[in-house]
């Protein structure tokens, strides 16, 4: 499955800070399906949303 970047938080962030989790959990609120994946080679958290077809389903 192909996934669209929405936003990127370093992995670093002060204890007890969750800004991935917070912007995923409004774009979800939104209706978006967002979710937090972790980039190991980039130490940083992503914002993920699964990427819609567009070339018509081929």
């Amino acid at each position: 499955m192909r996934r669209t970047v929405l936003e990127r938080f370093p992995a670093g962030g002060p204890r007890g800070s969750r800004p991935a989790e917070e912007f995923a959990a409004a774009r979800r609120g939104e209706g978006m399906a967002a979710e937090v994946v972790m980039d190991l080679e980039q130490d940083a958290f992503l914002v993920v949303v699964p990427q819609q077809p567009t070339d018509g389903g081929h």
